[in-house]
């Protein structure tokens, strides 16, 4: 038996994940990917297909604040700030987490704080 990749192991995680979640039009999933230099996040109602929210660190409104960077906690603390606003905005105020395979430490807990702490709840 071979050794899984980091990607395989994480792929093997999100379809575990993803076969217990789902979006409503209720409450929607919320998904968060990251890479090496970039966060990026989606509210999406999968009844539908549609994606309702979304927030990342290219966004415009996000790389005006120079300070900001997607690849450290401060930055996926303030795109997770940014997708609840996004949110609420829009009258969502219940979502269900999708971590997407990652581990739930370092950005991703940093965006889920961020997202809590704006008044978002999952």
């Amino acid at each position: 038996m071979s050794k899984l990749s980091r990607a395989e192991a994480r792929y093997k995680r999100k379809k575990r994940v993803r076969k217990k979640i789902s979006g409503t039009p209720e409450t929607p999933r919320m998904t968060v990917f990251r890479s090496s230099r970039h966060i990026y996040a989606q509210i999406i109602d999968d009844i539908s297909t549609k994606t309702l929210v979304d927030a990342s660190s290219l966004s415009k409104e996000i790389r005006a604040k120079k300070e900001i960077s997607g690849g450290n906690i401060e930055g996926a603390s303030a795109i997770g700030k940014a997708i609840a606003e996004k949110a609420l905005n829009k009258g969502i105020k219940k979502v269900v987490f999708d971590r997407n395979g990652f581990l739930y430490h370092g950005r991703i807990k940093a965006f889920a704080d961020g997202a809590r702490e704006q008044g978002l709840e999952f």
